[in-house]
């Protein structure tokens, strides 16, 4: 019987595991995933999430991360472009979570790798966990920390916002100068997309788009590709001879945009499972890293899950939902056409601004 469980190898996992092991905790995570993965994520590190790194000892311009010091909006022939109010990073999962579990296995976490969780239930105090291919396990606590996956019984609720597919592919651009320092959000009828530099000379090209608009376009990436390059001419610029560095890109469905988790049911909720914010923000690792700390604190303090998992949705529930009906406004036809006009560089950094962590609820080291 461990203490804590932790259910999940990403960034709020890892994290977590990292921070409770540092507190003598007796942890032991399960990851499903045998060895480093990419994931669909825009892969964009604030502040935040740096200074939250910082305290795991984590560096990552030491993994290579790319310094991003711009944003530029495109919508059609228009481009809107502001200076970022501080450096941002961006840096694949692949990298970053591996380091991540690194410290804490580090720490003293027990970490299992390749082990899958298939369901989690109440016995009395504890919790029993149910793995493939293995004996069920027992623990005090339990954190849930699936990402954008929901284990068996423990389905998150749709969110404000859940009508969008999710994909991700790198690329190797010809020219990728032009990118240099610099985030792109492009916006094409019924989504958005980013582009930005990561570590190996890659360009990691995120997007969301509408089921609707996938649909129409075949409910194929051939198809959803020459809808960009049609419509994007900027993006149609920066992939016209581009090598892709898969066959086919990393997809996700059934995005719940906007979903802040109020109760607990029992379980330590984090990150993707507690709180998700629309991805043209690159606040999401913040807030799994936020969850991942805040939790740790809560727990050595005596505090049960219900009050953390209220806490944490007091800390981001104005971001969230400030950032989701932003992207609504990003993905609808006449909105979209508004946002394109009237986005100026104080705009953008009153936006980003108001999708960040807040100063005053932030955990400092």
């Amino acid at each position: 019987m461990a203490e804590i469980l932790v259910i999940g190898g990403g960034l709020a996992g890892a994290a977590a595991a990292a921070h409770l092991a540092r507190r003598g905790r007796d942890v032991l995570l399960l990851e499903r995933e045998p060895g480093a993965h990419d994931k669909v994520c825009g892969e964009f590190l604030s502040y935040e999430a740096q200074d939250y790194l910082s305290q795991l000892e984590v560096d990552p311009a030491a993994l290579g991360a790319v310094p991003v010091t711009s944003v530029a909006v495109e919508r059609g022939r228009s481009r809107k472009a502001s200076p970022l109010p501080f450096t941002g990073l961006s840096l694949s999962r692949r990298v970053l979570d591996a380091a991540v579990l690194q410290r804490a296995m580090e720490a003293g976490a027990r970490v299992r790798r390749g082990v899958r969780a298939t369901s989690l239930q109440r016995h009395g105090p504890d919790w029993a966990v149910s793995v493939e291919d293995g004996p069920s396990l027992t623990a005090r606590h339990v954190f849930l920390a699936t990402g954008k996956h929901d284990l068996r019984g423990w389905k998150r609720p749709p969110g404000t916002q859940s009508d969008l597919l999710g994909f991700k592919m790198y690329w190797r651009l010809h020219d990728p100068g032009p990118l240099d320092g610099e985030v792109e959000l492009h916006l094409f009828p019924g989504g958005y997309a980013g582009l930005e530099m990561v570590e190996g000379e890659r360009a990691n090209l995120c997007l969301v788009v509408r089921k609707s608009t996938f649909s129409g376009l075949g409910g194929r990436w051939g198809g959803l590709l020459a809808h960009l390059h049609e419509t994007c001419p900027g993006l149609a610029a920066r992939l016209s001879r581009a090598v892709p560095c898969a066959a086919k890109p990393l997809a996700v469905a059934a995005i719940p945009y906007g979903l802040v988790q109020e109760r607990s049911d029992g379980v330590w909720r984090l990150g993707d499972q507690a709180a998700v914010i629309p991805s043209f923000t690159g606040e999401g690792m913040s807030i799994a890293l936020h969850s991942a700390r805040l939790a740790a604190e809560f727990i050595d303090l005596g505090r049960d899950p219900q009050a953390f998992q209220q806490r944490l949705a007091r800390d981001v529930r104005g971001q969230v939902r400030r950032a989701t009906l932003a992207s609504r406004a990003l993905v609808a036809p006449f909105p979209q056409a508004v946002v394109g006009r009237m986005l100026s560089p104080p705009l953008m950094r009153l936006l980003l601004r108001e999708t960040r962590i807040a100063r005053a609820v932030r955990i400092e080291a």
